[in-house]
């Protein structure tokens, strides 16, 4: 079933740049560094760049899939797998859109709770998000697309901060270059997945883009910003850290800014952290937008209704995630189902319908 969108509830091509890069930057660049790390040391800027590489194939497939269908990933799976099997496929893609919008709303939930509050209660920060998640839902998709805006314009000055502790820097660290092998570089690759990921919610928001195959090249202007963006903030942390530091660390990009002082503001960390606030809402609204449309496509169910559902799912599955622990294996979860959608599911889906196309091409013919 081909659903059109009304032109007053579409966005113009060049809002796709500004939705990539503020799903792709997040809550994971708080911590991307020590996780990379682990396996690539002093290397670890390669890997980022081999995994921008890669998901800028994966865009490239993914505009192949819906330029194809003229319509969203739910449409594609009933195409090509019927039904019963496309929507097993859709619903599971939906849970990972939820859980991607879980993740993220937890680990800055920890943040604020180890840094800032650190008794305040994770149920009471779940409430008011959900709250705020359910308002900007119900206001539509260029509400989204509004916010994600603001996400990518107004911390963009934390960016160019991050930059100050070069004059600590020791660039001698980087020498050689790739002193790892071929393995490590690949598994630090793989560990970039979870800073990048959420860029496929394109699957789900392409309808709501005018001319959508034109919005190509800003969907992939966006992603070689965050590319660039996580690039060099990684090269700035190796070039402070020594690797011993880097990979106790647990958050690296906090640690940077806990070290800039200025005259009229001793602990920077925390305005910094108060600021990455607006980073990390689209990357949260977005998500469940996302899971929420999914499943009004699927069951025909009104969105508000859906969203209503998510936001009180919400309040009973986040405040159960309360140690450490229970944040690091949800981030290895959903870590490993991003790296399996974004590597395998995506050329996957990519190659079966290059083949129904030309299967039904020569049918035609």
């Amino acid at each position: 079933m081909h659903v059109k969108v009304k032109e007053k509830f579409q966005v113009s091509p060049p809002m796709v740049f500004f939705i990539i890069h503020a799903m792709q930057v997040g809550v994971g660049m708080l911590g991307f560094q020590r996780i990379i790390a682990k396996s690539s040391g002093y290397d670890s800027w390669i890997p980022v760049i081999i995994a921008g590489v890669v998901i800028s194939l994966v865009i490239r497939m993914m505009y192949y899939i819906l330029k194809v269908n003229h319509n969203d990933v739910i449409e594609v799976h009933r195409n090509l797998f019927g039904k019963w099997l496309g929507g097993l496929l859709s619903l599971a893609l939906i849970l990972y859109f939820y859980m991607t919008g879980v993740l993220v709303l937890r680990t800055y939930i920890e943040v604020i709770q180890v840094w800032v509050f650190e008794d305040l209660p994770t149920w009471v920060l779940t409430v008011l998000a959900a709250g705020f998640v359910y308002y900007v839902i119900k206001g539509g998709f260029r509400t989204v697309v509004g916010l994600c805006v603001a996400g990518v314009f107004i911390p963009s000055i934390l960016f160019f901060i991050l930059l100050m502790p070069l004059e600590y820097a020791d660039f001698l660290n980087f020498l050689p270059i790739w002193k790892h092998s071929l393995k490590d570089i690949l598994a630090g690759a793989k560990d970039t997945t979870l800073t990048f990921i959420g860029f496929e919610l394109l699957l789900l928001f392409y309808p709501f883009i005018k001319h959508g195959y034109r919005s190509h090249k800003w969907a992939q202007l966006g992603h070689w910003a965050s590319v660039v963006v996580y690039t060099l903030l990684m090269i700035v942390t190796l070039a402070f850290f020594s690797e011993g530091q880097l990979k106790i660390t647990i958050w690296p990009t906090l640690t940077l800014l806990k070290i800039i002082e200025f005259p009229f503001i001793e602990r920077f960390e925390y305005l910094g952290i108060s600021l990455w606030l607006i980073i990390v809402v689209p990357n949260i609204v977005t998500a469940f937008w996302g899971a929420s449309r999914g499943l009004k496509r699927l069951f025909s169910i009104k969105q508000r209704y859906v969203v209503l559902f998510m936001v009180l799912t919400l309040i009973i599955v986040v405040p159960p995630i309360d140690n450490r622990q229970a944040v690091n294996t949800l981030n290895e979860w959903v870590n490993q189902i991003g790296f399996w959608v974004i590597i395998a599911y995506i050329p996957f889906l990519c190659a079966v319908q290059f083949i129904h196309s030309k299967w039904k091409r020569k049918n035609e013919t």
